[in-house]
C-alpha cells in the first residue's frame, strides 16, 4: 500500500512538473526527457510519459500493476520569477533532493506566486521594452515615442487576470494600436506603419510558438508541432484582423500598408540602447530573478549581433539562422552553470529580439490588405524556418560537445514476463560445470528429479489405495 500511494505521488508530481514546463512555454521532447530523469533519479525505471502541449498522460508500472494519470495542462503564461523558481525545483527533482510531496506542495506555491514588482513598475517596464524594440523596427524618434506610449497602454491592460479577456484582448490590441497608428501617421513622421506596430504587439507574437513548432516537427513531434503551427497563425490572422480592422475604419489605402522610407535614419549606436532597454523592459515587466539580468542582456546582444553579421552576410530573410545559431549555445551555457538562469528564461526574449513573428504578422497584413504581399508572407515563414534551424543546429553542437554524441534507438518491444521464454544457453557455457543446463551435471540432475518424480508418484498412488481400502467397509455397512 505504502508503495502504491509513493507511485501516485510520484506521478502527480511528474504531472505538475510537465504543466509547469508547459507554461513556461518549454518544448514537449525537453520535457518528455526531463519526466523520465526524475523519474529515474526516484528509483523508477518503469516510467512512460506523453507530453502534448494540453495534455499530459504518465504511466508507471509495467502489465497489470500499471497506473496511468492524466492532466489537462491549463493554458496559462510563467512570468520570468516563476520560470526561475520552476526550474529550480527541477534541478532538485533530478537529483532526487526533494520528496514528492513537499514538490507538489512547491509547484502550487510557484504558481500562486506573487509579482516582484507593482503594476505600475511592471507597466513602465513593458513601455520600455516596447520603445526599445521600436528602436530596433522603427526609423524615427517620433516613432519610438508613441509606441512607447502605445507599450504603456498595452502592458497596463495586459495586468487584467481574466480568461475571457485574455482570448479576445490581442485583437482588441491590435485594434486599438493600428486605430492609433493610423490617425497619427499623416501628421507625424513615424516611418512604416505595420512595423511600428509590432513593437507594441511584440508580446501577442507567436513568434517562439511558430519556432517551437518548426523545432518540433523537426524533431519528429508531429501532434504537438502541427497543434503549435496551426496556434500561431491563427493567432497572427486575428492580430491582422485587428490591424486591418482599424485600417477599413479610418479609411487607409492599400498603399499605405507599404514600407514607408525614413527621412532621418537613427544613428549607429542607436540598436545598442534599444537592446539595452528592451532587455530592462523584460526584467521590469516580468519580475525576473535580478541575477538573471545580466544573462538576459549577454544573450540579447549575441542574438542581435548575430543576425546583423547574418543581414550583412546572405540577407535579412534568413539572417534569424545566424542568430539563433549564435544565441543558442550561449543560452544552453549559461544555464548548465551553477548560478546562471533557466534556459527559458533566457530563449524567450531572444525570440521576441529576433521578431520571426514580427515579419509573419508585416507578411499577413500586406497579403490580406494588398496585391503584393504574398512574397514578404513566404519570406516571413523562411525566416522562422531558419531560426528554428539555428535552434536545432546550435542545440545538437552544444550536445555533442559536452554530452558526446548518441546513438539512435533501436526498435523494441518488451514481451511480459510471464509469456517470456527461458533462452537457450550458448554451447561453451553448457560446457562448463555449475552452468544451467550444464552437460556434466545436466544428466545426473534430471536422474534425480526423474527419480523424485516417481517416489511422489508412487506416494501418491499408495495413499489413494489406503483412501479407497479405509473407504469400502464403509459403503459395505451402507448397503442393504
Amino acid at each position: 500500500m505504502a508503495e502504491t500511494a509513493d507511485r501516485a505521488l510520484l506521478r502527480q508530481f511528474l504531472l505538475g512538473l510537465a504543466e509547469g514546463m508547459n507554461a513556461a512555454a518549454e518544448s514537449v521532447d525537453v520535457i518528455h526527457s526531463t519526466l523520465v530523469e526524475v523519474s529515474r533519479a526516484y528509483g523508477r525505471d518503469d516510467t512512460d510519459v506523453v507530453v502534448m502541449p494540453t495534455v499530459v498522460i504518465v504511466q508507471t508500472g509495467d502489465g497489470e500493476a500499471a497506473h496511468v494519470a492524466v492532466r489537462s495542462a491549463v493554458n496559462v503564461s510563467f512570468r520570468f520569477d516563476q520560470i526561475a523558481a520552476l526550474y529550480t525545483l527541477v534541478g532538485e527533482a533530478k537529483r532526487a533532493e526533494i520528496d514528492p510531496l513537499d514538490g507538489i506542495h512547491r509547484l502550487n506555491e510557484i504558481g500562486a506566486m506573487r509579482p516582484g514588482h507593482g503594476w505600475l513598475v511592471r507597466t513602465f517596464g513593458h513601455a520600455l521594452l516596447v520603445a526599445g524594440l521600436a528602436l530596433l523596427l522603427s526609423p524615427t524618434w517620433q516613432g519610438a515615442v508613441i509606441a512607447f506610449c502605445l507599450g504603456a497602454f498595452v502592458g497596463l491592460a495586459k495586468l487584467v487576470r481574466s480568461p475571457t479577456l485574455q482570448l479576445v484582448f490581442p485583437v482588441f490590441a491590435a485594434f486599438a494600436c493600428a486605430l492609433a497608428v493610423f490617425l497619427i501617421a499623416p501628421y507625424v513622421e513615424i516611418g512604416d506603419p505595420l512595423k511600428l506596430l509590432i513593437a507594441p504587439l511584440a508580446t501577442f507574437l507567436p513568434g517562439g510558438v511558430l519556432t517551437t513548432a518548426v523545432a518540433e516537427l523537426a524533431v519528429g513531434q508531429m501532434l504537438s508541432g502541427a497543434s503549435r503551427l496551426v496556434f500561431g497563425l491563427v493567432q497572427l490572422a486575428l492580430l491582422a484582423f485587428g490591424i486591418l480592422a482599424a485600417g477599413t475604419l479610418v479609411g487607409v489605402e492599400s498603399s499605405s500598408y507599404s514600407p514607408l522610407e525614413a527621412s532621418t535614419p537613427f544613428p549607429w549606436w542607436s540598436p545598442m540602447v534599444g537592446v539595452l532597454l528592451f532587455a530592462v523592459g523584460n526584467y521590469l515587466h516580468f519580475s525576473a530573478p535580478r541575477r538573471t539580468f545580466g544573462w538576459v542582456l549577454l544573450v540579447l546582444v549575441v542574438a542581435y549581433t548575430g543576425q546583423a553579421l547574418g543581414t550583412a552576410l546572405i540577407g535579412s530573410t534568413v539572417s534569424g539562422f545566424i542568430g539563433a545559431l549564435a544565441m543558442t549555445p550561449v543560452v544552453l551555457w549559461i544555464a548548465s552553470l551553477r548560478h546562471g538562469a533557466p534556459s527559458q528564461l533566457t530563449f524567450l526574449p531572444g525570440f521576441w529580439l529576433l521578431v520571426p513573428g514580427a515579419a509573419g504578422l508585416v507578411g499577413f497584413t500586406e497579403a490580406m490588405g494588398t496585391t503584393h504581399g504574398l512574397e514578404d508572407f513566404a519570406d516571413a515563414l523562411t525566416s522562422i524556418m531558419s531560426i528554428a534551424l539555428g535552434v536545432l543546429i546550435g542545440t545538437a553542437l552544444y550536445r555533442v560537445v559536452h554530452h558526446g554524441a548518441e546513438e539512435l534507438a533501436d526498435f523494441h518491444i518488451d514481451v511480459p514476463a510471464a509469456l517470456t521464454e527461458e533462452k537457450e544457453p550458448p554451447f561453451w557455457a553448457r560446457l562448463v560445470p555449475g552452468t544451467p543446463r550444464s552437460l556434466w551435471g545436466g544428466r545426473r540432475r534430471r536422474d534425480r528429479g526423474e527419480r523424485e518424480d516417481e517416489r511422489t508418484r508412487d506416494d501418491s498412488e499408495r495413499t489413494a489405495d489406503e483412501e479407497a481400502e479405509g473407504s469400502t467397509p464403509s459403503s459395505q455397512a451402507g448397503g442393504p
